[in-house]
């Protein structure tokens, strides 16, 4: 089983990706561009840890041993020797396809290339490396440490065995892992969340229904332990935003277009709860 993870990105997603495989006993090396970012993203694992050494749900030696795991640095060719890279970054295409073109140069012939997007086609990442078999869909969920779901999602041209070493590290890492086959915008859970969430949010616009009625609807008349407006407060009112664009451009299906009103609070500043407002107060 490889043992060396690149992680590329030191924001929420990539820190809690690099927490958990340190954990698992992974050695990490997590990428940004900035200092400030890196410095960001370890204080934010190290709280992190922190906190299940309080719950008794981690050993200080073992969360010292984690942290020691992981290295930070803003210098890309640390990949070069990295069994696995995950990005996990902007989600924007061409953000993304310049770092897989960097990727598909710097790194060992035979390692392995995820991305952690969670709406973006791995197809038309791929398409700008010289290895398409060896690229993959590897999509977390926030926040990582808690949320057990990984998403394996396979490009056009991903290999059986691109998918497996996949799972095998998603699995090392304590995720329980479902397959896409098909590379579809959105793949399975962005489009089923982004669907709910631009409905609640057309039902709200509308005046059907106030944010909190139609959030309990889903949580006591669906078992659902959120509702979508609190869990696009959550996520992030502009990053479900650009999900459901990426989809709807992919799609043209209605039901992936966004309201006005979800537009405005992101123009406003209005983005959940990294604002102190979204869809409520916070």
């Amino acid at each position: 089983m490889a043992r060396k993870l690149a992680v590329i990105g030191a924001g929420l997603m990539g820190s809690g990706i690099a927490q958990v495989s340190a954990q698992a006993g992974w050695d990490v090396v997590l990428r940004d561009v900035t200092d400030e970012a890196l410095a960001r993203g370890r204080s934010g694992i190290e709280a992190s840890y922190a906190k299940f050494v309080a719950k008794e749900k981690l050993s200080e030696q073992d969360a010292s041993d984690a942290l020691a795991r992981i290295t930070t640095t803003t210098d890309l060719d640390a990949v070069s020797d990295a069994d696995i890279v995950v990005e996990a970054v902007f989600e924007k295409l061409e953000v993304k396809q310049e770092i897989f073109r960097a990727l598909d140069k710097l790194t060992r012939e035979d390692a392995v290339l995820a991305s952690n997007t969670s709406a973006i086609p791995i197809t038309k990442i791929a398409a700008v490396t010289g290895r398409p078999e060896q690229v993959v869909g590897a999509h977390f969920f926030s926040p990582v440490p808690m949320m057990k779901l990984c998403e394996l999602v396979r490009g056009l041209k991903t290999s059986d065995e691109t998918l497996a070493t996949t799972r095998e590290f998603a699995e090392s890492v304590g995720k329980t892992c479902i397959v896409v086959n098909r590379d579809v915008a959105g793949f399975v859970t962005t489009r089923l969340i982004t669907a709910l969430v631009v409905e609640a949010a057309k039902l709200q616009e509308s005046g059907v229904a106030s944010a909190e009625d139609i959030d309990v609807a889903c949580r006591l008349g669906f078992g659902h332990a959120m509702g979508p407006l609190a869990t696009a407060d959550l996520t992030g009112v502009d990053i479900l935003l650009h999900a459901a664009d990426n989809i709807y451009a992919e799609s043209r299906d209605e039901k992936f277009a966004a309201p006005e009103r979800m537009r405005r609070m992101v123009d406003a500043g209005d983005l959940g709860r990294k604002s102190g407002e979204g869809f409520y107060q916070h």
